[in-house]
């Protein structure tokens, strides 16, 4: 009876049947394309291996384990970690997205606009074209600084008289973007050829050589940034009817923003940090659970992390088996996906305003 209740209050806190059945598809639709993730790839590798490794790993004997200890190895050393990395960065990504969306009350907002990508590239190529000796945890330690200060940066220059434009904060991020493209393209001509591939590589995106040190980082900000913003979706609800009406309901507006862009920038710069620039994912993924869910944030955000696992689980598929024999970069194939559904959302928007036929 108590589990009963206890499983009623969760549907109702995540807003009913629709949105509860919605949760489910997507937490089924994560963990079938987190097994395919870990099956895929140059070493031939089964479902059945796949399960039985995570079985065995659990303690439960099983006779689906590999015959071999090899498999096991690279399924727990390399496949296992990066599944866990593309489902972790997806999901910080899309929360980072969702919030976003909510503080500017702006369906074509993403993380990306306040620099916190480019200001990560920046900071990742600083370290690789100086040919400093921290490793690949303390090139991502730099990225994520990179990422932060900027977006911190973005925000504090986009204040006037105690507030913060929703079109001032963009054109603030758009000319801080330019000024760190410059600095990432002077980092480029000036690096040799080996720190140039690095950054290059770094720059499209890829979840190669994840591991389990750096899934664990990822997992706690994100985890910290999901529990954020949970805490927070009331506010962002009543937000959503204006920031006078919020105002007036004991929202206080530029605290919460303030609060917001620097969780965002946490859970993105975390991303990026350890794999690259990988676009849109922010932008798709939130937009998509509100066409489907309402603009209630709670079953919102969660909804969005777990589409965000989802869609780079599968990117990262797409990634290792479109080419056989090559891992292609992700960030590219998010943009392909990503670019198109944002013309279509401009449009969109164009067309309800009675504009852009």
């Amino acid at each position: 009876m108590t589990s009963v209740r206890a499983t009623g209050r969760l549907r109702a806190w995540l807003g009913g049947t629709p949105h509860w059945v919605t949760f489910l598809v997507l937490a089924v639709a994560l963990v079938a394309s987190a097994l395919v993730s870990a099956a895929v790839g140059q070493l031939g590798v089964t479902l059945t291996d796949v399960v039985g490794t995570l079985l065995a790993g659990a303690g439960i004997d099983t006779a689906w384990a590999p015959a071999d200890d090899i498999t096991a190895q690279a399924l727990w050393q390399i496949r296992f970690p990066r599944v866990a990395m593309s489902i972790l960065v997806g999901t910080a990504l899309a929360l980072g997205g969702a919030a976003m969306q909510a503080v500017f009350g702006n369906p074509l907002a993403e993380p990306g606009v306040v620099g916190v990508s480019s200001g990560a590239a920046l900071g990742a190529a600083t370290v690789i074209v100086t040919g400093a000796t921290v490793g690949v945890l303390g090139t991502a330690a730099a990225a994520f600084v990179g990422g932060v200060l900027t977006t911190i940066l973005v925000y504090v220059m986009a204040r006037a008289n105690g507030r913060t434009e929703v079109v001032t904060l963009l054109l603030t991020g758009i000319a801080v973007q330019a000024f760190a493209g410059a600095g990432l393209a002077f980092a480029v001509f000036s690096s040799n050829t080996s720190a140039r591939e690095q950054i290059v590589f770094w720059q499209l995106g890829s979840l190669n050589g994840a591991r389990w040190t750096e899934v664990a980082l990822v997992a706690v900000l994100t985890l910290a940034g999901l529990a954020a913003l949970l805490g927070w979706a009331r506010q962002f609800d009543l937000l959503a009817l204006g920031e006078r009406t919020a105002g007036h309901l004991g929202v206080r507006v530029e605290r919460l923003r303030a609060l917001s862009i620097v969780v965002i920038a946490v859970l993105t710069a975390g991303a990026v940090a350890f794999a690259g620039i990988i676009a849109f994912v922010g932008l798709v993924v939130p937009h998509l659970m509100r066409l489907l869910l309402g603009p209630s944030h709670r079953g919102l955000l969660v909804a969005s992390a777990l589409g965000g696992g989802v869609l780079l689980c599968v990117a990262d598929i797409a990634a290792r088996t479109l080419v056989t024999g090559a891992d292609l970069p992700i960030g590219m194939l998010t943009s392909l996906i990503g670019g198109p559904f944002f013309f279509y959302l401009l449009r969109r928007a164009r067309s309800s305003q009675g504009g852009w036929a």
